[in-house]
């Protein structure tokens, strides 16, 4: 694998406009779905740095490792997501996953607006994004989860 690109240092201009997105995306919504939301989107894109930190920032904000350990098979967890937290966790594989034959269906976006008011899902879909780009970033610039 080749050397990291230490990108905060390499583009600094666009570091900060992400960390500006980043904050203007989490206005709003709680914390905790937030980083279950980036968690997923990690997963996804393959993203062992996102998957890592915000892991970490889940556990701080008081996830469970049982809700943790089952993340990446929620959909066959049960009841151990709430409503809510699962129509989020599909909006985000919906937005994260987007290709020719798989998009954000009338029925996952309907599902999404059922638990959240018009100006949260605004942000929940601000979030998807924003931590789509992230992993983009770091995946991309080879950076390491930081894990000890």
């Amino acid at each position: 694998m080749t050397n990291r690109i230490d990108f905060p240092k390499k583009a600094p201009k666009v570091y900060r406009a992400m960390i500006a997105l980043d904050a203007a995306a989490r206005e709003g919504l709680d914390e905790q779905l937030a980083e279950l939301v980036r968690i997923r989107a990690s997963q996804l894109n393959h993203c062992a740095h996102c998957i890592a930190m915000h892991t970490a920032d889940a556990r701080k904000l008081g996830e469970s490792e049982a809700r943790i350990y089952l993340f990446n098979a929620w959909e066959e967890a049960g009841d151990i997501y709430t409503e809510k937290e699962q129509a989020a966790l599909r909006l985000t594989e919906a937005i994260t996953v987007m290709s020719s034959h798989e998009y954000v269906s009338d029925d996952v976006y309907a599902q999404a607006a059922k638990h959240f008011e018009e100006e949260e899902l605004a942000q929940l879909i601000a979030l998807i994004f924003t931590i789509n780009a992230w992993n983009r970033i770091a995946v991309s610039t080879r950076m390491k989860p930081d894990v000890h």
